[in-house]
Formats: C-alpha cells, structure tokens, sequence
C-alpha cells in the first residue's frame, strides 16, 4: 500500500508542479495574476478527450496538436486583452490588480463556454489503463506515463531555462524588466512568450490529466487554487521550488486519502500552504525582501 500511495502521490505531484511551473512563468516573468489559468487546463482536457473518442488520436499525439493551440491562444489573449493593461498601468502592483480582475472575468467566458459545450458532467475514457506490476505495488501504466511526460517536460523547461540565449533572457526580465531593457532585452516580447509558454505548459497538464483523472467543465477554479498554492509554497519566481512544492501537495493529499480519510485531503492542503507561510512567508525557496 505504501507504494502505491507513494507513485499516485508523486504522479499527482508531478502534475501539481508542471502546472506551477507554468503560472511562474506568467507571474514572474510577465507579472501577471492569471485567475482564468485552470480553465486552459480543463480545456485541453476536452480537447484531449474529443480528439481520442471522435478522432481516435491518442492523447500522447493530442500533444502535438493541443500545446501549439494554448501557446496561441495564450499569446493572443496577451496581445488583445493583458497588453492595454500593460502600458497603462502606472506600476507593477497596479498591473496585477488589472491582471486579476481581467483575468478574473474571463475565467467564467471560458468557463461558460465549456458549460454549453459539454455541459456539467464528468468526462474521463480509458487510454492506456493497463495494470504495470511493482514491487509490492500493481499501477495504472496512464499514470506512469503521465507522470514520466511530466518529468520529461519539466527538465526540458529548466534547461531551457538555465542553457539557452533565450531562457536567460527570460530570467533577467523575471528579475529586473528595467535592467534587462538596458541590455537590449524587448521587454515585451519576453514577457508575451513567457505568458504564451505557461499556457502551453498548463494545456499540456490538462491532456496528461485527462488520461487518469475523471474532470468536468468546472474544475478549473480548483485547479488554479492548487497551482497558486504550489507557486507561493515553493517561492514566486522560483522553478525548482514550485517542483519541491509541487511533489509535497501531492504526496500530502495522497497520504492524507488513503491512511486518515478522503474528505481531508483540502484541509490538508491549506494546512501545509499556511504553516509554510507563518514560517516562511518568503517561500520554501523564495527571497525575503529587506
């Protein structure tokens, strides 16, 4: 039992941290509260489901299809509806109260959207649902492979990140936007990609989701909730600790679930996310500003 939870713990976690991972890059670098972020999740969910039962493609190869249209998608909303905010916003903290409230209504047209859609049923399918037998543990083999995609991309985007001329560029703008604009850094440019990347990296969290987890059009509220929870847990900004952050929420609920009882995994969550903040209000891996 105890492997079991543990690989369902660390499957769970894992998705918590591919999802945290890309409202950092939202939050950090382009500064924006994006409150509509579980929707995109939830979205590329159905898409993941629609394309496997009517087009009979599998959710591995919906990747290929589903990212490219949440990175587009993503892009176009910050050029249409967050760049207005942008270059009015006197400030930094006055662009994320901006951020929110637009981001705060278009949470419901998504939401909307995907209710006259599909309506509020749950939707799951069976992909992959073969048992893989462990030692001392018998699991899905769609969560071993959801949880292998999801350490896959969360290493690509740290290097990514850390190696490349481009994720340096990203970084400085996460750190100092002015600075980074005397280098020759487009400030906006980054920041457009960075918005446009984190709503990739969601979507794609929705299709590995959707392989073993039942969902319905109004979950993404929920998993926003988690994702902020995850990004404040690990330190705002910070990769590394919204991946640490990421894998204690989800071994938490686990354990919580299966050894006390499954009404307590929210409490649980909320009970870890306000120790790590009456201990470290910074972040496990965050800053503290002097």
């Amino acid at each position: 039992m105890l492997t079991d939870a543990l690989i369902a713990g660390l499957t769970l976690g894992g998705m918590y941290a591919l999802l945290a991972m890309g409202l950092t890059l939202q939050y950090g670098v382009a500064r924006i509260m994006n409150l509509s972020y579980g929707e995109l999740l939830v979205s590329g969910a159905f898409a993941a489901h629609w394309l496997f039962t009517v087009a009979g493609i599998a959710p591995l190869a919906a990747l290929l299809l589903v990212v490219p249209a949440a990175f587009a998608l993503s892009w176009l909303i910050y050029r249409v509806l967050l760049t207005p905010l942008v270059r009015r916003a006197p400030n930094r903290e006055a662009l994320e109260v901006d951020t929110i409230l637009a981001t705060f209504g278009l949470l419901f047209v998504v939401q909307g959207v995907l209710l006259v859609m599909f309506g509020g049923a749950y939707y799951s399918y069976s992909f992959f649902a073969v048992p893989v037998h462990l030692p001392g543990a018998t699991v899905a083999a769609n969560r071993l492979l959801a949880l292998g995609f999801a350490v896959v991309v969360g290493a690509l985007l740290y290097l990514g990140l850390t190696r490349t001329r481009l994720g340096t560029a990203i970084r400085a703008v996460a750190v100092d936007p002015v600075a980074a604009q005397l280098v020759a850094i487009d400030v906006r440019v980054a920041a457009a990609f960075a918005f446009a990347l984190g709503g990739g990296l969601v979507a794609c969290g929705g299709v590995l989701v959707s392989m073993f987890l039942t969902f319905n059009a109004n979950l993404g509220v929920v998993f926003t909730m988690k994702a902020l929870i995850v990004v404040i847990m690990g330190g705002v900004g910070n990769l590394l600790g919204a991946l640490i952050a990421g894998l204690i929420l989800g071994l938490t609920e686990t354990f919580v679930a299966t050894w006390i009882d499954p009404g307590l995994t929210l409490a649980a969550t909320y009970a870890i996310f306000l120790v790590t903040l009456l201990v470290r209000p910074q972040g496990l891996f965050g800053i503290g500003r002097r």
